[in-house]
């Protein structure tokens, strides 16, 4: 039985990693500190027997015994309310996590996966955005902490790799969504369906032109399964290229929730980007993977899981470990 180890596996895309990953028939370690994650998305692992839970903060040294075959580094805050709100901590996560995690992987010689994100692209000056563009990011900027941290991952994650000869994958993940997302995480499609479900109106910023393309989690999750089993070093993107605006993407959520919300105006945060699609003909090439789930279906699904929530998450405004990990 293959051993792999999940960091951030109580977040939205780390849970679903886990449930895959056990449904391969692998023994999986989860980590967390719950600084953006919740214990309910693993829930149902708890006390299953190919299932570790291991409570703890990568940014610290990392310890684990016995054989490790694959790691997966996906804790990290990964939202604008995450990072603009624990700065640090996130800066912290995507370096000195990320080193913590690259000696672990040398020490057990163990295939490491990175989560990286569209955001290394920043506001592009380049459409759709491909593997081989450097990315147009402000680093001094509140988006900067977030932005810095991934391109920094992907750095020192390559240096491991020709440097030590560590078997290294890179996914760029771009927005992606689903069942497990939290409600007050400051995306969009959580903030929408959250106004929506509160009989808010829908708050867009700046005009709504500027455009971003959604993935389904079983989606993402498929293409980051095959990237880490694939030969391929390099970054990959995954994500879905098909682009909407963010306005009419409101417009759509009006229609999906049957509300009769109004669209309000904002203006737009600082270097939030006009665009964002990826280009996924090298996933399409090497890993013979592209989206499967239609926006329809998959916005349907979303929403009847933000639907299920009770009343206290839904009003809910900030998440409970925020003020505890904020001092450190």
């Amino acid at each position: 039985m293959k051993k792999i180890l999940i960091t951030g596996a109580a977040g939205f895309l780390g849970s679903h990693l886990c449930d895959r990953f056990m449904k391969e028939g692998y023994h999986v370690i989860g980590m967390d500190n719950f600084i953006t994650g919740d214990k309910k998305n693993i829930q149902h692992l708890l006390g299953l027997e190919n299932f570790e839970f291991v409570a703890h903060d990568v940014t610290n040294f990392i310890e684990l015994r016995g054989r490790l075959d694959y790691i997966l580094h996906f804790a990290s805050p990964a939202s604008p309310i995450d990072y603009l709100k624990i700065p640090i901590q996130t800066l912290k996560v995507g370096a000195l996590g990320t080193h913590n995690l690259l000696g672990l992987a040398k020490a057990k010689g163990s295939r490491i996966l990175i989560a990286s994100t569209s955001e290394i692209y920043g506001d592009p000056l380049v459409h759709p955005q491909t593997e081989d563009y450097y990315g147009n990011v402000n680093t001094i900027g509140p988006r900067g902490v977030y932005d810095e941290a991934k391109r920094f991952q992907e750095a020192i994650t390559m240096a491991y790799n020709r440097f030590h000869g560590l078997e290294t994958r890179i996914v760029r993940i771009f927005n992606t969504y689903g069942p497990r997302m939290r409600l007050n995480d400051g995306r969009v499609i959580p903030a929408f369906m959250g106004q929506a479900l509160r009989g808010e109106d829908l708050t867009v910023f700046g005009d709504g032109s500027q455009t971003r393309s959604f993935c389904y989690v079983e989606d993402q999750i498929e293409g980051i399964y095959r990237l880490l089993l694939s030969d391929y070093e390099y970054p990959v993107n995954i994500g879905n290229p098909h682009e909407i605006t963010i306005k009419d993407f409101a417009e759509e959520i009006i229609k999906l929730t049957g509300t009769k919300q109004k669209i309000v105006y904002k203006d737009l945060p600082v270097n939030d980007p006009l665009q964002r699609q990826p280009d996924i003909s090298l996933a399409k090439k090497i890993l013979n993977w592209e989206p499967k789930v239609s926006r329809e279906k998959g916005m349907k699904i979303t929403f009847d899981y933000f639907k299920s929530l009770s009343s206290e998450e839904l009003y809910k405004a900030e998440h409970k470990n925020f003020k505890e990990h904020i001092k450190k």
